[in-house]
C-alpha cells in the first residue's frame, strides 16, 4: 500500500476558498519555498508530495475532536462543506506506539470521502506517561514515541498535536447554563483544590476504551477526583522533564518531516493533583519554544485556553508572537467568560475576545493553516459529541474566514 497521495486526488479536493490545498508548497506567509529551505513547511514537504495550487493557501476550517472518523462523521464534514478533518487520539491498534500501516489506513479512509487528514491531535497518554513524570522507563517511552512520530511522517500526516500535562483537562462543572439554557463547562480553582469536592471533580480521560461508542470526543470526562500518579512534581522538575522529552523526540520529527504542536495546559493554573502545569501562560509557551529550538516545534494554539490565561490581550499577544515566526501549527477557535481562577465556556462572540478581531490578527501574522472549533456549548437535542453545537461553531468560523479574506481590487 503506497503512502504517497496521488497528485490527481489532491488537485481535486475542494477547499472553502475554491483552491486545492497547498500547505506544504508555501511558507506560512505565502511565498513559495526554495529547494534548500529548512523551515517547518520545507520539512513537511520532504515527506509528502508538494501540494501546489493556482492560488496561495488560505485559512480554512476543519472538523475534528473525535476518536473515530466514522462514515457518519465524515459525511457530516462533507455536508458542512469542509475539505479536511483532524482526529483526536484515534482508536488505533498498539499498546505502546502506532504502526505505519494503521496510520496510512486512517488517512486513506478520510481521503476516500474527499477529506484531507490535516493532523492527529494527541497520542494515548499511556504512550509517554513515564516521560512526562520523569519515571524509570521514560527512555523506552521516548523510543516508542520517536517511532510513532516517524510512522506519522511515513503515513503522510503533517502535524501531530500533543500535551505535556499528566493530570489533563479539569472542570468543576459540566452542565452550567449558557445562552438559552445551552450546557457549558466551567472551572473554579477554589472548588478544584477543595478535597471535599473530589467526588464531583471532572478530569478528562485520554485513554478511553475503544468500544465506548458513547464517548466520541476529545475529552471524555470522568468524575471522582485526580488520578493517583504516585508522585508529586514541582515546576522546575516538570520543565526538566519537558526538556528531556523534547530533546528525544524533536530530531525524529525533523527527520520525519512533521511538526509537533503543543497544547497549553487547560486550565492554566500552577498545579493540580500534585503535578505542576507548566504551559499556563504566553510567556511559558515562549519558554517552551526556546528550550530545544527546532523548526519542528509548534504551538497548537487553543485560543480558549489562552483566553482563560488573560482574555483578549493574551490571545492577541500569542498570535502576534508565534504567527510571524511560523510557529502556529493550527488553531482551536473557542472562548470562555472570565479568566483563571474562575471561567465558563461560551458561544463564540460572547466570551472574552472579539472573534473577528482575532481572525484578522491571525491573517496579519501570516497564519494560513486550519482552524477547528474544539469545545462547544451543547444545544437542545444535541448528541454526546455535540453535532448541533459544532455545526453552529463551524458556520461561525467559516463566516469569520470569509469576512476577513483579502479583497481583490
Amino acid at each position: 500500500m503506497s503512502r504517497r497521495r496521488s497528485a490527481t486526488s489532491l488537485a481535486c479536493w475542494p477547499t472553502t476558498n475554491g483552491c486545492s490545498p497547498a500547505p506544504s508548497a508555501y511558507h506560512s506567509n505565502g511565498r513559495e519555498r526554495s529547494g534548500n529551505d529548512r523551515s517547518p513547511t520545507r520539512l513537511i514537504g520532504a515527506r509528502q508530495p508538494v501540494r501546489r495550487s493556482r492560488c496561495r493557501p488560505d485559512v480554512r476550517v476543519v472538523l475534528g475532536q473525535f476518536h473515530d472518523p466514522s462514515d457518519e462523521l465524515l459525511t457530516f464534514a462533507r455536508q458542512l462543506g469542509l475539505a479536511g478533518i483532524q482526529v483526536n487520539t484515534p482508536w488505533l491498534p498498539g499498546e505502546r506506539r502506532w504502526e505505519v500501516a494503521d496510520l496510512i489506513a486512517l488517512r486513506e479512509r478520510c481521503e476516500s470521502r474527499g477529506l484531507a487528514l490535516e493532523a492527529i491531535e494527541n497520542i494515548p497518554q499511556s504512550f509517554y506517561q513515564r516521560a512526562m513524570l520523569g519515571l524509570p522507563g521514560r527512555d523506552e517511552d521516548i523510543d516508542n514515541v520517536r517511532e510513532t512520530i516517524r510512522n506519522v511522517g511515513r503515513a503522510g500526516i503533517a502535524i501531530l498535536g500533543y500535551h505535556f500535562c499528566p493530570v489533563g483537562v479539569v472542570r468543576t462543572g459540566m452542565d452550567d447554563r449558557g445562552r438559552g439554557g445551552a450546557e457549558v463547562t466551567s472551572f473554579d480553582l477554589a472548588a478544584a483544590l477543595d478535597p471535599a469536592n473530589a467526588a464531583d471533580l471532572l478530569v478528562a480521560r485520554r485513554n478511553a476504551p475503544r468500544d465506548d461508542s458513547e464517548h466520541l470526543g476529545k475529552d471524555d470526562f470522568a468524575a471522582g477526583g485526580y488520578p493517583d500518579l504516585g508522585v508529586e512534581i514541582g515546576e522546575e522538575q516538570m520543565w526538566e522533564n519537558y526538556r528531556y522529552f523534547m530533546e528525544g523526540v524533536l530530531p525524529a520529527a525533523e527527520e520525519a518531516g512533521i511538526r509537533l504542536a503543543i497544547h497549553p495546559d487547560d486550565p492554566p493554573v500552577p498545579s493540580l493533583g500534585g503535578i505542576a502545569r507548566i504551559i499556563r501562560s504566553v510567556d511559558a509557551l515562549k519558554r517552551a519554544a526556546k528550550l530545544v529550538p527546532s523548526p519542528a516545534w509548534a504551538v497548537e494554539l487553543c485560543l480558549g485556553t489562552v483566553s482563560e490565561m488573560g482574555g483578549e490581550a493574551a490571545v492577541l499577544a500569542a498570535i502576534d508572537h508565534f504567527g510571524p515566526r511560523g510557529q502556529i501549527g493550527y488553531v482551536h477557535l473557542r472562548d470562555v467568560r472570565g479568566t483563571v481562577p474562575v471561567f465558563e465556556e461560551s458561544f463564540l462572540g460572547e466570551g472574552n475576545y472579539e472573534p473577528y478581531r482575532v481572525v484578522q490578527a491571525l491573517r496579519r501574522a501570516g497564519f494560513d493553516g486550519f482552524i477547528l472549533d474544539d469545545h462547544t456549548p451543547r444545544l437542545v437535542g444535541d448528541t454526546e459529541w455535540g453535532h448541533r453545537g459544532r455545526a453552529h461553531a463551524v458556520g461561525y468560523i467559516q463566516a469569520l474566514i470569509d469576512a476577513t479574506a483579502p479583497r481583490s481590487a
